[in-house]
């Protein structure tokens, strides 16, 4: 069974992207099967691992309203092990096709479209958009657990209340099983002290919900890290790019810690 892990939360700017397609990478790195399901509009997942529009005909789009299965969008990347479903601007036009009168089971629709994949890959991990309209709606339905990044700055907390509430709502109606694996804080700046605030805030309401190493000390955090910001334009995960940056060894822990749970 393919364990299905979605990135979300509906404030933009916070590091979902950067986590998913990292996240992706790393766990492809340690050896296993992954499919990064990009399902943004925006479609950044897609153009950091390098793809362009011209590159691919078909996206995420045409599998949700049924012109393609999904196995026929997936990509490969330069990362062996690592797949790609990709997106397209296309996409914000899917709020029409899920509310139109032939629709139904809407919120269901993904679930449904991932099945044909369902034990082809040992993780699914989700690029959700950043907002809570019926794509993110479908894409915590159809996962087992959601990692929400939350950006060690101002207003960081702002609106994670409604994200919780979701997730609630979801559980009690559409995915009783749907999980918070945790919180990761990111564009953390140790020399700041509002990211110091923010994170401090973190640990006190949170604790239980950050990831940290069993072996070691303390919580993983990923830093405001310019070669994070770079890699997006080399269409390489920092992990690739910068190897032994602190960005990509916060991606590479939070991989441990992830496939730790399997264990």
């Amino acid at each position: 069974m393919s364990e299905i892990i979605s990135i979300a939360n509906q404030k933009g700017g916070v590091g979902k992207t950067t986590t998913a397609v990292n996240l992706a990478a790393s766990l492809a790195k340690r050896g296993k099967k992954v499919l990064l399901l990009d399902i943004d509009p925006q479609s950044n997942a897609t153009t950091s691992l390098g793809f362009a529009r011209s590159q691919y005909e078909y996206n995420i789009y045409h599998v949700l309203i049924g012109i393609k299965k999904l196995s026929e969008i997936i990509l490969k990347t330069d990362i062996k092990k690592l797949h790609l479903a990709p997106s397209n601007i296309g996409l914000v036009g899917i709020e029409k096709e899920f509310y139109s009168p032939n629709t139904k089971n809407r919120e269901l629709i993904l679930k449904e479209r991932l099945k044909e994949v369902e034990g082809r890959y040992d993780y699914v991990i989700i690029d959700s958009p950043p907002a809570l309209g019926s794509i993110t709606i479908n894409v915590l339905a159809a996962s087992d657990s959601v990692i929400i990044p939350i950006q060690c700055e101002f207003f960081a907390l702002e609106g994670l209340a409604q994200l919780l509430n979701t997730v609630n709502l979801l559980r009690k109606t559409l995915n009783p099983a749907l999980k918070i694996k945790g919180f990761l804080p990111t564009m953390y700046t140790s020399q700041n002290n509002l990211s110091k605030q923010v994170l401090e805030d973190l640990i006190l309401h949170f604790k239980d919900k950050l990831f940290h190493l069993d072996n070691e000390e303390g919580y993983i955090v990923v830093p405001r890290n310019v070669k994070i910001a770079e890699s997006p334009s080399f269409g390489k995960p920092v992990t690739e790019y910068a190897a032994k940056s602190k960005g990509s060894i916060a991606y590479n822990d939070l991989a441990s810690v992830i496939l730790g749970e399997q264990l």
